[in-house]
C-alpha cells in the first residue's frame, strides 16, 4: 500500500490511545531535558531535581484520558514548583495545558474551571518571570490559552456526546424498524390466513356436499354421481388456482411485475360461477342486482367477493340445503349485499361459536369504513347484511 499522509493518519489513530499519551509524555519529557541542556541561561541552571520536576510534570500525561484530574493536579503543582524554584520560565507550561485540555474533554464544567484557575496561576507565575512583561500582560496571556485549552477540550467533549446519541438513535431506529417489520410480516400473514379461510372453506365446502351426494348416487344414479365428480373436479382446479395464486405473494419480489398476479383477483361481475356451484350442490340459489352494476376499486370488489363466498360457506356448513337470495344493490354512495336463506340452522356459525367467518367479514368491512349485520330472520333462516360507501371517481382502491 502507497504511503499517503491519510493512510498515516489511519495508522495512528488505530493505535491503543495509551500508547499515542505515552509516546507524547515521553516525548515532552525528552524535549524538555535536552532544551535545558542546549538553552541554559534563563533562570537557574539545570540539574537532578529539574529533571525530575519535568518528569512530575510531563510523565502523567500518559495516563491523562484515564485519571484527568489528578494527571492535571499532578502537572501543575510539579510545574509550580519547577518555576518558583527559578528554573527555566519558558519550559513545563505544556503539560498543564495538555492536562487542562484532557480535564475539559472528560469531565464536568465545574472541574473544567477548577483546572482552568490553576493553569492560569500557574502559567500567570511562569510568564511573570520574564523580564520587562507586566503582570497584567502575563494574566492576560494565561487567560487566552486557557480558554483555547477548555474550549478545545469541551469540543471534543460536545462531539462525543453527540455521538453517542446519535449512536443510541440509531440503534432505537433499527429497534423501530425491526418491530414495524415484524408488525407487517404478523399482519400480512393474518391477511393471507383470512383469504386461505375464505377459498379453502368455500370450496372444500362444495367438494364436501357433492362426494357425500355421488357416494349416496353411486348406485342407484350413476348419472348423478359422474356429475357430482365433474363439480368436485372443477371446484378443485378453481381451488388450486386462487391458493396458487394467494400463495404466490410470499415469493413475490419488489422488482417483480406483479400486475397480472393481482388482475385475477374475483370481484363481484364473477358470481356466476359461485352460484352455479351453490345449485350443483343442492342450494336453489338465485342472484340478483339492483341498480346499474359498475365497475367498484379492485380490493372494494375482491372484498364484496369474499363476503358473498363466505355467506354462501354458511348456509353449506350451517344450515340445512334450502334456498338462498343473493341481492346487489348498486346505489348513487352505497353498495349493499344481501345473502339470506330460508333453510333451519343446524350449527350456530357466528361469533359466538368462535368460528372466524363472520369475524373475517367483519374486518374486512371496516377496513372500507361499510358495517355488517348477521342474525336469524324471523320467519326463520339466516341473513347477513353488508353495506359499502362508495368512492367517489378518483379516489381510487386505497383503503380509508
Amino acid at each position: 500500500m502507497p504511503f499517503t499522509p491519510s493512510s498515516l493518519l489511519r495508522r495512528v489513530v488505530a493505535v491503543h490511545p495509551l500508547l499515542l499519551d505515552g509516546a507524547a509524555a515521553l516525548t515532552l519529557v525528552v524535549g524538555t531535558w535536552l532544551w535545558e541542556v542546549f538553552e541554559p541561561g534563563r533562570g537557574r541552571p539545570g540539574d537532578g531535581l529539574s529533571m525530575g520536576l519535568t518528569l512530575l510534570v510531563n510523565a502523567p500525561l500518559a495516563l491523562r484520558r484515564v485519571a484527568p484530574v489528578p494527571v492535571l493536579l499532578v502537572s501543575v503543582g510539579a510545574s509550580l514548583v519547577y518555576h518558583v524554584l527559578g528554573y527555566h520560565h519558558g519550559l513545563n507550561s505544556i503539560g498543564p495545558l495538555v492536562a487542562l485540555y484532557s480535564v475539559a474533554a472528560h469531565r464536568s464544567w465545574a472541574w473544567c474551571v477548577a483546572g482552568s484557575v490553576l493553569v492560569v496561576t500557574e502559567w500567570t507565575y511562569a510568564s511573570g518571570q520574564q523580564p520587562g512583561l507586566a503582570m497584567w500582560s502575563a494574566l492576560a496571556q494565561s487567560v487566552l490559552v486557557a480558554a483555547c485549552g477548555v474550549g478545545a477540550g469541551a469540543s471534543v467533549r460536545l462531539l462525543s456526546e453527540r455521538t453517542a446519541q446519535l449512536a443510541d438513535l440509531a440503534a432505537q431506529l433499527r429497534a423501530e424498524q425491526g418491530a414495524t417489520a415484524r408488525r407487517a410480516v404478523t399482519r400480512e400473514r393474518v391477511r393471507i390466513a383470512r383469504e386461505l379461510h375464505d377459498v379453502v372453506a368455500h370450496h372444500m365446502s362444495v367438494i364436501s356436499v357433492q362426494a357425500g351426494l355421488g357416494r349416496y348416487v353411486a348406485l342407484s344414479d350413476p348419472a348423478t354421481a359422474h356429475a357430482t365428480l365433474g363439480v368436485i373436479a372443477d371446484t378443485s382446479h378453481e381451488a388450486l388456482t386462487e391458493m396458487r395464486r394467494l400463495l404466490s405473494i410470499l415469493r413475490i419480489e419488489a422488482h417483480d411485475d406483479d400486475e397480472g398476479l393481482y388482475a385475477t383477483a374475483p370481484g363481484l361481475l364473477a358470481l356466476d360461477p359461485l352460484v352455479e356451484r351453490m345449485r350443483a350442490a343442492g342450494v336453489g340459489t338465485e342472484l340478483t342486482v339492483e341498480g346499474r352494476a359498475r365497475p367498484l376499486p379492485p380490493g372494494l370488489d375482491l372484498c364484496a367477493y369474499r363476503i358473498v363466498q363466505e355467506s354462501l360457506t354458511n348456509v353449506l356448513k350451517h344450515a340445512d340445503p334450502g334456498r338462498v337470495e343473493i341481492r346487489i344493490g348498486y346505489g348513487p354512495a352505497t353498495l349493499t349485499l344481501r345473502v339470506s336463506n330460508d333453510g333451519a340452522a343446524v350449527e350456530a356459525g357466528g361469533r359466538g361459536s368462535g368460528g372466524h367467518g363472520l369475524i373475517g367479514m367483519t374486518e374486512r368491512v371496516r377496513l372500507y369504513q361499510g358495517s355488517i349485520t348477521a342474525g336469524p330472520l324471523p320467519e326463520g333462516g339466516f341473513e347477513v347484511l353488508a353495506t359499502f360507501p362508495l368512492p367517489t371517481p378518483g379516489e381510487g382502491d386505497r383503503p380509508p
